[in-house]
């Protein structure tokens, strides 16, 4: 009896010591980004909002809260399509404009596929996509040419629920929401052009969903943004290569003296010898100009005109979600191309069959290093993080009439962070329990459809009250708000973009759901619904490097990408 009591006790001890260990350092390892005074706080009113003693104190202790809540998180409802009042007119829509055979039982495109093609290969004719000019254009400046030749292709993954979108579309679905009550107010009607004025708001703003995002409304899906197939002009060049992908190589660190991945306009790159400039010159080096002698409100980027009808999409690679192009001028003949891509729901990932990470509003972007005109790397965002690789390394797709191969990225079926290959992508916990997933489903051309506008970081600094660092991003409210923003400038090929949306300092999507809402459950730190993303003011547009984290490295080939994290 004593011998056995003794064996239990030994057991107990040991399995407290473990759990002790486990609820210690297990979130610890979930979460690169360790929480702050302020996050610590936030968290212990989080835990105190459930209305059961018993959930707390297993949430406080054990880090199992909201266990009651756990069920399948399905990334569309059963049935789409299907029942009175249900979108079937408009799945038949696009079908006919994407060469949709049939959708899957949980709502996901399939595909038609024709003899010696890829399922995504399949589109209707083309259609000229050329952009209406204002005559207005002239008094800013252009986006250089160079920057859309070698402007990024993006892979979405072809089981995709969540496509692109159009953030003007995405405002108009949200509200704010009331810390008092938890309802969500919508008493003025928020557009892109006067964001910005909810800086003056007390507290922290959030664009909260006016729909319960459970019941999946198609302006979070925006199926009509499914991009169509990339058309090919024939190119005997490359016919034992249908897809005309040109695979990454692996170049050697450069030994010309040349810091071209380390440099702003305090700080300029290393050369040994004069650069040669491309055809053309530096002419892209922008001036401050801004629109004189006109009154006209700027228009919401939803009312740009398309060759196409309403939302459908349009045939090579075009979407109806725009992206939005920023350029930053680093000096020294340094540009910084920012795309931006915006969804209006994140779908987090599963770890064994429950989800994770599930947030309202999406910004991911890749970042394409210029240097005199000439790309030299790129950027991927992941996660809280990414990899920056040198730009021989990436894959390229060729393209027609002599133009210079473009750049072929991945997007992350859910999450849509950004990788430089198809495949499995773990990350954080081992055995690729947690892990993205990309495939070469449907190609997006966002040099198609986007918006563009020039970035004076120096300007925008003083702007707010906390530089954008990446390590601690500003949520607060700034006690005088600055009247005039000026330094972001729509370019000369939209020159009536609004720029408002660009300086708002909230949240684009929900607030953390509260331990009490039947939608939320959190696990060893991690929940299944996370806040909103900050815009792109806050992905550390004045970086020096090519990196956004210090933590990110330039990667010189493939092989060096697959070995490493963001985190």
């Amino acid at each position: 009896m004593i011998y056995t009591l003794r064996r239990a006790t030994i057991f107990v001890t040991a399995l407290t010591i473990f759990s002790v260990l486990v609820l210690t350092f297990l979130p610890r390892y979930l979460n690169p980004t360790p929480p702050d005074a302020e996050e610590r706080k936030r968290d212990r009113q989080w835990v105190n909002s459930s209305p059961y003693w018993f959930d707390r104190q297993v949430c406080r202790y054990l880090g199992l809260c909201g266990i009651q809540h756990i069920r399948w998180d399905a990334p569309t409802l059963p049935g789409w399509g299907r029942g009175p009042g249900s979108d079937l007119d408009m799945k038949e829509e696009i079908a006919k404009v994407l060469g949709v055979g049939d959708w899957d039982e949980d709502g996901a495109a399939v595909f038609v596929n024709k003899p010696g093609t890829e399922s995504w290969e399949h589109a209707p004719g083309h259609v000229d996509l050329k952009r209406k000019r204002s005559e207005s254009s002239d008094t800013l400046q252009k986006v250089p040419q160079y920057v859309l030749d070698y402007a990024p292709l993006v892979h979405l993954y072809s089981g995709e629920h969540f496509w692109p979108s159009d953030m003007a579309e995405h405002v108009k679905h949200m509200g704010l929401l009331d810390e008092e009550d938890g309802s969500v107010n919508r008493t003025d009607e928020l557009d892109l052009g006067s964001l910005a004025r909810l800086n003056a708001k007390n507290g922290t703003v959030f664009l909260t969903s006016m729909d319960d995002v459970e019941s999946r409304p198609e302006w979070l899906h925006n199926r009509a943004g499914i991009p169509v197939e990339y058309e090919d002009d024939g190119d005997d060049e490359h016919d034992g290569n249908p897809d005309k992908k040109i695979p990454g190589n692996n170049p050697t660190v450069p030994t010309d003296g040349n810091t071209w991945w380390d440099a702003d306009k305090q700080h300029p790159p290393n050369r040994i010898v004069a650069p040669r400039y491309r055809k053309g010159g530096p002419s892209w080096r922008r001036e401050k100009r801004f629109l004189q002698g006109d009154d006209e409100p700027q228009r919401p980027i939803g009312g740009t005109p398309s060759d196409g009808d309403g939302n459908k999409p349009n045939p090579s690679g075009y979407s109806n979600g725009p992206a939005v192009l920023i350029l930053v001028d680093k000096g020294a003949g340094i540009l910084d191309a920012f795309w931006f891509f915006f969804y209006s729901y994140n779908l987090g990932q599963t770890v064994l069959g429950i989800r994770f990470g599930n947030h309202v509003g999406d910004w991911e972007h890749c970042m394409v290093r210029f240097d005199n005109g000439l790309p030299k790397a790129m950027f991927l965002s992941e996660h809280a993080g990414g990899k920056a690789y040198a730009w021989p390394a990436l894959e390229k797709k060729a393209q027609p009439d002599g133009k210079p191969p473009r750049p072929v990225i991945y997007s992350a079926v859910g999450s849509h962070a950004m990788y430089a290959t198809p495949g499995l992508h773990p990350y954080v916990l081992p055995f690729q329990l947690l892990k993205d997933v990309t495939d070469r489903g449907p190609l997006w051309d966002p040099a198609l459809n986007h918006y563009s506008y020039w970035y004076d970081y120096e300007a925008g600094l003083n702007e707010t009250e906390s530089p954008s660092s990446p390590q601690s991003p500003y949520l607060g409210n700034p006690s005088e708000p600055p009247k005039e923003y000026t330094s972001l400038v729509p370019a000369a090929d939209n020159p009536k973009a609004p720029t408002s949306w660009f300086h708002f300092e909230g949240a684009w999507g929900d607030d953390v759901y509260s331990l009490a809402d039947y939608r939320q459950w959190r696990l060893f730190g991690e929940y299944h619904y996370i806040v909103g993303p900050l815009g792109p003011k806050f992905k550390y547009l004045e970086r020096r490097k090519v990196c956004q984290t210090d933590k990110c490295t330039m990667l010189w080939s493939i092989e060096a990408g697959e070995k490493s994290s963001w985190y």
